[in-house]
């Protein structure tokens, strides 16, 4: 059931680790990065509910329930992986990225709901950790495509305002293993009828518009919902912050390969011309080893999720003060960046990442899905969304940029952002009460 993250997760690691790379090569300045990843959120909070609701609501002897929005995800995923990196301006980047986050949307949510649907609630936080382990090995492996890639003799260098073919050759890689992995699960998984189908019947036919229905399911969504909204608020502020500027930030600050910028250099003089290639591929080859040094927390993340399926498997654990302590420690990942700017600090640095990340893709799923209503799952993880994608929007319309530059105006100023936001995301999670989301809890 699990295997088909692995796939989303290619396809969400090669967008995280290389879009902004992308954008620096067409020309994009470092305060111009996080507008134009805007798309991703904007994406996720229009279509995340309504997909979860349209899940719910949909079932087919044949094709389950969430079975259909995965595949439909995985095909348009799949176009945009196979032609993003051969984007020829930052607009049509922009605009495949706006693509690929709406098909990466679209197969998401229902993977979410499907752990809910398939899992008893005593299951539910073993289940959702698995999901965070397959996730952390897609992360470690995406992240690491295009350093293999040109590690195999690919070239990194390209003219000015075009994408290295490594990065092309791994965009492809991602692709082909969306496709397998989402096609694996739709054929493998199967999945089980309403309970009640008269009454599934009787609620399809209601007349309420999806629109009132998700407004009603907002206003009436459960307090535990709206404390985990805080919590996710901050951490989702801080790995967006990490998508968008870890680049500009960690080829500057850890490698002092930054992007040439090309109208620095006349491009008619056969000296400066190669002065700007070499630079640029400093720059690409930078960028490969950020990319790699990232993959470390999908495997610190993959460790720390092994480590909760084992615990999880016998006994309950809180799954408040888990995540404290892994948002935390993530926060502390970042300050490392930014105080001791050195390649190998890199490797500590992620790993405690992984430990945040990790715990951000199981426990807020495992304590929201034991206090909401089992028949709105779809839906009210789709709401949940919200409180994924607002703070990515606030980041990417200024927020990243402005409070960054309180502190001065280098890149690097970005991670030391991201690492407060976390810290604040970890302590946030005190604000959380309910016994039930807390811990599962026997009928004894």
């Amino acid at each position: 059931m699990s295997f088909g993250f692995l796939g989303i997760q290619f396809g969400f690691a090669l967008q995280g680790g290389n879009m902004t790379r992308i954008f620096q090569t067409l020309g994009a300045g470092k305060d111009d990065i996080p507008l134009l990843w805007i798309a991703a959120p904007l994406t996720g909070l229009l279509i995340q509910p309504i997909i979860g609701y349209m899940s719910d609501r949909t079932w087919s002897v044949k094709w389950g329930r969430r079975k259909p929005y995965f595949f439909i995800g995985a095909l348009l995923s799949t176009i945009a992986l196979l032609f993003m990196p051969y984007s020829p301006t930052l607009w049509v980047a922009a605009g495949f990225l706006w693509i690929l986050d709406a098909s990466i949307n679209i197969s998401m949510e229902p993977f979410r709901a499907l752990v809910a649907d398939l899992l008893p609630e005593k299951q539910r936080s073993n289940g959702f950790v698995m999901q965070a382990l397959i996730i952390g090995i897609g992360t470690w492996i995406a992240s690491n495509l295009p350093w293999m890639v040109s590690k195999l003799g690919v070239s990194d260098s390209a003219d000015a305002g075009i994408i290295p073919m490594s990065v092309k050759v791994a965009f492809a890689i991602g692709a082909f293993v969306f496709m397998v992995t989402i096609l694996y699960t739709i054929f493998t998984t199967k999945e089980y009828p309403p309970e009640d189908m008269e009454a599934f019947e009787q609620e399809k036919k209601q007349k309420n518009s999806f629109v009132s229905d998700i407004l009603n399911n907002i206003g009436n969504m459960p307090s535990t919902m709206k404390k985990l909204g805080v919590v996710q608020f901050f951490s989702w502020f801080a790995f967006f912050t990490m998508w968008s500027m870890s680049n500009p930030a960690l080829t500057e600050h850890v490698f002092h390969a930054p992007a040439p910028i090309e109208t620095a250099f006349d491009m008619t003089n056969t000296v400066q011309k190669e002065a700007f290639n070499v630079a640029n591929t400093a720059f690409q080859k930078a960028s490969n080893e950020v990319s790699s040094y990232m993959g470390i927390y999908g495997l610190s993340s993959m460790a720390f999720a092994l480590l909760l399926v084992f615990y999880t498997s016998k006994k309950n654990i809180n799954r408040r003060i888990t995540h404290l302590i892994a948002l935390v420690l993530g926060g502390i990942g970042f300050l490392i960046m930014v105080y001791f700017p050195e390649p190998t600090s890199l490797a500590v640095a992620f790993t405690f990442i992984g430990f945040a990340w990790g715990s951000i893709l199981s426990m807020p799923y495992a304590m929201l899905s034991s206090t909401i209503d089992p028949k709105k799952m779809g839906v009210f993880m789709g709401i949940f969304n919200m409180f994924i994608v607002i703070p990515q929007i606030v980041a990417a319309l200024g927020g990243i940029v402005f409070i960054s530059n309180l502190f001065g105006e280098k890149a690097i100023n970005a991670m030391l952002v991201a690492g407060i936001s976390l810290i604040i995301a970890g302590f946030s999670n005190l604000l959380i009460t309910d016994k039930n989301a807390i811990s599962y809890q026997t009928n004894e």
